[in-house]
């Protein structure tokens, strides 16, 4: 899925396919965490059923106001525990499918928002 990203400072996800990420017009193979500051390539969470909030710890330490969480071609749900973790520490924490995470992220980033994407490769069809 090709991305509308707008030009200017930050790390700009022009599109998703189940095999990458193209972030800034380098190729990302794996999950990965993005901000405008930075790119972290390869992460490595649990199962969506065991995640943990320190699976979320480098997206944390760049206090953002919202983390987008990407969970692949669709959406899918996380525990209430690691909702109510994230959020107790004022910070935000929207689940959607990849694709709509990346659209977000994009708008906010544009906007000029604190904002991370937590993003799973989607799954082949």
């Amino acid at each position: 899925m090709q991305l509308d990203a707008e030009p200017g400072s930050g790390n700009y996800i022009q599109s998703v396919t189940h095999e990458m990420l193209r972030i800034n017009g380098r190729d990302y193979r794996g999950h990965v965490i993005v901000s405008a500051e930075q790119v972290i390539a390869d992460w490595q969470p649990r199962p969506l059923a065991e995640l943990q909030i320190e699976d979320f710890r480098a997206a944390l330490d760049s206090q953002p106001e919202t983390i987008l969480f990407g969970t692949g071609a669709r959406h899918r749900f996380i525990s209430n525990s690691l909702l109510t973790a994230i959020m107790s520490q004022g910070i935000g924490l929207e689940v959607m499918s990849t694709a709509a995470a990346c659209r977000t992220y994009n708008l906010l980033l544009g906007e000029g928002r604190r904002v991370v994407a937590a993003l799973l490769l989607p799954e082949p069809s």
